[in-house]
């Protein structure tokens, strides 16, 4: 899910090389943690919301299929 993540991402920003997905794996929860580079996070937070919350719903569909839950931070 990762990869997946980031592979997205880097094609909606400006600086796809300073796009970090960072994985953080619990007994029932994961938490991935999305950095991007100064200036991108409009286009990675999209308008109203819509890019995040499409991510967060892929994320979140993906591993409920895993018997998890997911969690997605965004960061600059």
């Amino acid at each position: 899910m990762q990869n997946f993540i980031e592979f997205v991402v880097k094609h909606l920003v400006d600086k796809p090389e300073e796009v970090v997905v960072s994985e953080i794996d619990g007994e029932r929860v994961t938490v991935f943690e999305l950095k991007v580079g100064q200036g991108d996070l409009g286009k990675v937070i999209g308008k109203r919301g819509q890019n995040a919350k499409a991510l967060r719903t892929l994320l979140a569909a993906a591993s409920a299929r895993a018997g998890k839950r997911a969690v997605l931070e965004i960061l600059e």
